[in-house]
């Protein structure tokens, strides 16, 4: 395809006058989005941009967001997303590890970017966050810089819990053919179809199956500068939103909503999870109660991101992140490579058009995350006899209790199933006799009781002896990642109780 950018000229030839991006009462047909994005392009070219430099954009969920991003793809760059919640210090090693040309930040966040873009000694330009003007130049670039699809379109660092982000390389090859795939065969979109996007677009989820597969579809898309799920709700109401995209407690807060009764949400036709397991109990809940479809997913940064889905039309499992999308290949693979048995949990690896081309100035990760052609994704997952996959937890995230492997999602899939509970997170404890224990911290419902020993006894009766949390507390929230992800390993235990 070239680049990724063409498919916004060809959607506003085909689909110009109507909605492609919507923020509170603004709205960008696909000519005038395309139209700005064609100018930010010419104004990064005025800048000294050129085919191959790297641009930082530090931008939430705003109409600015697409249009940047698609101008300075545009322009030949490659795009650099960053959370606007990151401190100076975590921006200014981004923006020195990828060799950033110059950073791009909405006006609200523009301190702490112009901080680190001074010590790294480049241009920061603020923006609006409806339209960039600072960035636009008077008249629109004419056609998109030529690119291959093994050329960088974005690089997405990872979240670094094991030392320094990793920027994972995205090529135009790789973010194409995964949105036109999630587009056409997952999402089914069209262009009579509206995208709630609430998930982060500085995360590959958000920007794959959220902003690129609308473009390529021609899709309208409405914008939330930060998730809330009453607005998420009255937003899905107010602009018809036929498909929700999604992490797990995004999905668990709308169920919680104050206005979760008094919204029309009828118009949805298809809600999407992925970035995380998401409990049976809660994906239940959700269908129940907005009578639409939860189809759950898997895949990663370095993976574009979408490696397996539940596909329409097939027969839908829940707890499952479904089959390998088209051109995609999963084995599991025990620590020496070895396939292993069918039922038996392995490390998920992965091989396809997806896959990204490397990390970014790492050779040496990118051989020990690529060792053979297939990523080591680090998920550990079990296959089924029809051949979907079931996530059992993250290779580090095992907690071995006596010499038996215990995977946390069991045990949340479990206290997930008490009325009472609304979050939950299971934690690794020391334990000297045993090598390790199992801790469950919870939150409850709005206005539910339950104490820890009711929750203790609910676990036991449904779990094997190995694998009941002997300890539980409850807490009023959990730690959550940027796209709204519960991170265990920021979770807070009582003083006194030692992590692993």
């Amino acid at each position: 395809m070239g680049n990724l950018a063409q498919s916004l000229l060809d959607t506003a030839a085909k689909e110009g006058r109507r909605p492609a991006l919507r923020m509170g009462d603004t709205v960008l047909t696909y000519d005038e989005f395309a139209e700005a994005a064609g100018r930010v392009a010419a104004g990064l070219v005025a800048r000294g941009v050129t085919p191959g430099d790297r641009v930082g954009v530090v931008l939430p969920n705003v109409s600015s967001f697409p249009i940047v991003y698609y101008g300075a793809l545009m322009a030949g760059a490659a795009v650099v997303p960053m959370n606007p919640l990151l401190t100076t210090r975590e921006i200014h090693y981004k923006l020195e590890d990828s060799g950033a040309r110059l950073v791009v930040a909405a006006e609200g966040s523009a301190q702490a970017v112009a901080e680190a873009a001074g010590a790294v000694g480049i241009e920061a330009v603020p923006v609006d966050g409806v339209r960039p003007g600072a960035l636009m130049a008077a008249h629109a670039s004419a056609d998109p810089a030529v690119r291959t699809d093994d050329d960088v379109a974005a690089i997405l660092y990872t979240s670094g819990t094991t030392g320094a982000p990793k920027g994972a390389e995205l090529t135009h090859g790789n973010l194409s053919g995964n949105a036109r795939t999630t587009a056409q065969t997952l999402l089914e979109a069209t262009p009579d179809d509206v995208v709630m996007g609430c998930l982060p677009l500085f995360h590959a989820f958000g920007l794959t199956c959220g902003l690129n597969a609308s473009v390529l579809s021609g899709a309208g898309m409405t914008l939330l500068p930060r998730f809330d799920a009453a607005a998420a709700l009255s937003l899905i109401e107010r602009d018809k939103a036929t498909i929700f995209a999604g992490v797990p407690t995004m999905y668990s807060r709308m169920l919680h909503a104050p206005n979760v009764g008094a919204v029309d949400v009828t118009r949805l036709r298809l809600c999407v999870s992925g970035g995380a397991a998401l409990p049976a109990e809660v994906m239940r809940s959700f269908e129940e109660t907005f009578g639409c479809g939860v189809l759950e997913g898997y895949g990663l940064s370095e993976t574009s991101p979408v490696v397996t889905f539940n596909h329409p039309p097939a027969e839908r499992r829940a707890g499952s992140i479904g089959t390998p999308i088209d051109g995609v290949e999963v084995r599991l693979v025990d620590e020496r490579g070895r396939d292993v048995p069918r039922g038996e949990v392995g490390e998920m690896a992965v091989r396809g058009p997806n896959v990204m081309k490397g990390y970014w100035g790492k050779p040496q990760e990118t051989a020990k995350a690529i060792p053979d052609g297939w990523f080591r994704t680090g998920d550990l997952a079990r296959q089924d006899t029809d051949g979907y996959f079931f996530i059992v937890g993250r290779e580090k995230d095992v907690i071995i209790r006596g010499g038996e492997n215990v995977y946390p999602r069991a045990i949340e899939e479990v206290l997930y199933e008490h009325p009472a509970v609304a979050e939950v997170a299971c934690i690794g404890i020391p334990n000297p006799d045993l090598g390790e224990d199992l801790g469950a911290v919870v939150v409850l419902k709005p206005g539910a009781s339950a104490d820890p020993d009711e929750l203790r006894a609910w676990a036991k009766a449904r779990l094997a002896a190995y694998e009941y949390p002997r300890h539980v507390w409850l807490v009023d929230s959990l730690p959550h990642g940027p796209t709204g992800k519960i991170l265990r390993r920021a979770v807070q235990v009582p003083p006194g109780v030692r992590r692993r």
